[in-house]
């Protein structure tokens, strides 16, 4: 039947749907990730001054980035409800870290390794250094306990070494509890366990250094 001319023209119910759909789509709509309507994106902010009387290092050191689980090769926060299944890591979706937590790592580490008056060589760098500093990243996640307890969990291994041989080899593990439970709390539980493993993590270095 043709359509009388000038009445309006009246779409089927599916075509009025497919429409709507394609104006959403073109205008960039999407259904909000949180509250907010947008993620929140975390890093570890500014870093602390280095500490007076903290170690010394005498002679550059050759830092490798850190390194982790391919699972943790993201920027997604990750948590586990160990009071449910602690065998399932988890992320937020409302919230990430700037880059993927093994690059934060790398960076303070970094950081903190040139505060200590050695110097820092990058593998780019093309220099040779007397020993070479290799982290591998295991766990940093914040696990729930219970509903209302949450704490951060951080695990790696470094290892020191030389030209030739392993100079030395330490796990270290730190675990602090979260005063929030949600991706902030987690936040602020993780970077402190960052700069408490490695104020650790220095300390080993100068004293394994000596030997």
């Amino acid at each position: 039947m043709n359509p009388v001319p000038g009445a309006p023209m009246i779409l089927p119910v599916r075509a009025r749907l497919c429409a709507l759909l394609c104006a959403l789509l073109a205008s960039g709509c999407s259904l909000p990730l949180n509250g907010k309507g947008e993620i929140a994106a975390y890093d570890f902010g500014t870093a602390a001054a280095t500490r007076e009387g903290g170690p010394r290092l005498r002679q550059p050191l050759l830092v490798y980035e850190v390194s982790g689980p391919a699972w943790m090769d993201t920027a997604s926060i990750h948590y586990r409800l160990a009071y449910r299944d602690a065998s399932r890591p988890q992320a937020y979706a409302g919230s990430r870290w700037v880059m993927p937590p093994a690059a934060l790592l790398t960076n303070r580490l970094r950081q903190r390794l040139a505060g200590a008056g050695g110097g820092v060589i990058l593998p780019t760098d093309g220099l040779r250094a007397a020993a070479s500093l290799r982290v591998e990243l295991d766990e940093f996640t914040q696990v729930f306990d219970a509903e209302n307890r949450s704490r951060a969990v951080l695990r790696l291994r470094a290892s020191l070494v030389g030209s030739r041989s392993l100079i030395a080899q330490k796990a270290f593990s730190v675990d602090k509890a979260a005063a929030s439970q949600d991706a902030e709390g987690g936040v602020r539980a993780l970077t402190a366990a960052s700069d408490e493993v490695l104020e650790q993590l220095l300390d080993w270095v100068a004293v394994s250094m000596k030997d």
